[in-house]
């Protein structure tokens, strides 16, 4: 079960791989892209020669643009391949947890798979609702190969038993909701960094990156899936880094808070996250500057997890085991 999962997660990396591709033939030749609207941009043609001119009658007139099917067949495609993803990234949990025969977030090549996954099952269910967003695609599948691919290449352990301090039911419930809410704010960075990049582009920003904002979707749209992704994971982070973790800590360690590395990073990363919220709820603060302080969060959430797991020591210092 242990190779069939390892085998399953390099099948799912190529599956996000190739959404990928499909996600941006799509975003360059969809009907959104530049390309594509030259492709459908009105043919004019000649009024009958017979015909007398006047001022009321130009002597040009619009035919209705050929229906561009290319991108929409590579928009489907790519959710296909995405779906297809999903349920193999499924089968390399599933398959790792029977191996282990416990929960498969014990160490953190399982953390990050299992979290990845939760943000893949995040966007199917965010396309299903607004399917308008799939150009943003490309960006969701390109977070998710590069954080597999990291996954892989630095953080993969062979598979083996908990370290003593994990064995309490408090493992499923405290890691599980962390799972969730770092699934849930990383599809929530991706529109925020879109967001950021459209924004630029409506006020005649071109250079890059704000050149990609030419086929995203409106700002407005953006952002409010932003804050929408965000205020959902802030209440679950909230119990499992404030309430769970404590209580576990005292459990496992008799006391609730130790200014662990890792829960120092935690709780500097809820406090970004509530910033983000005040300052989306304050009138007087811009949109934009609320949205760098949801990407914050993100880079303290990433700083969490590599950063303390690879190089500080502490209670949570499972690193070369995993810890989360």
């Amino acid at each position: 079960m242990a190779e069939l999962s390892n085998q399953l997660m390099a099948v799912t990396v190529l599956a996000y791989l190739a959404a990928m591709v499909c996600y941006a033939a799509e975003y360059a030749f969809g009907s959104k892209s530049r390309i594509g609207r030259a492709a459908e941009r009105p043919a004019r043609v000649l009024v009958g020669a017979g015909a007398p001119l006047s001022d009321d009658v130009p002597s040009t007139v619009d035919s209705p643009p050929p229906p561009n099917k290319t991108g929409e067949i590579f928009g489907r495609v790519a959710v296909g391949l995405n779906v297809v993803a999903l349920l193999l990234h499924l089968g390399a949990l599933v398959t790792r947890g029977i191996a282990a025969d416990r929960m498969p977030w014990g160490n953190m090549y399982e953390y990050i798979l299992s979290a990845t996954f939760v943000g893949s099952a995040v966007w199917v269910g965010v396309l299903i609702r607004r399917p308008a967003i799939r150009h943003i695609g490309l960006f969701v599948s390109l977070a998710l190969v590069l954080l597999l691919g990291a996954d892989g290449m630095i953080a993969y352990v062979p598979v083996g038993p908990l370290v003593p301090a994990l064995h309490s039911y408090w493992f499923i419930i405290h890691v599980s909701t962390i799972i969730l809410a770092s699934g849930i704010f990383l599809i929530g960075a991706v529109p925020a960094t879109m967001f950021l990049i459209r924004d630029g582009y409506d006020k005649g920003k071109r250079r890059f990156p704000y050149s990609l904002g030419r086929n995203t979707p409106d700002a407005a749209v953006l952002e409010r899936l932003t804050f929408r992704l965000h205020a959902f994971a802030f209440p679950l982070f909230t119990f499992g880094a404030l309430i769970a973790g404590p209580i576990w800590a005292e459990a496992s360690w008799g006391r609730y808070w130790g200014w662990d590395p890792k829960e120092v990073w935690a709780f500097i990363s809820w406090i970004v996250y509530a910033g983000y919220l005040h300052a989306r709820a304050t009138p007087s603060v811009k949109r934009n500057v609320a949205t760098w302080i949801a990407l914050l969060g993100f880079a303290t959430m990433l700083m969490n997890l590599f950063g303390v797991n690879l190089f500080f020591s502490g209670f949570h210092s499972y690193a070369n085991a995993g810890g989360m």
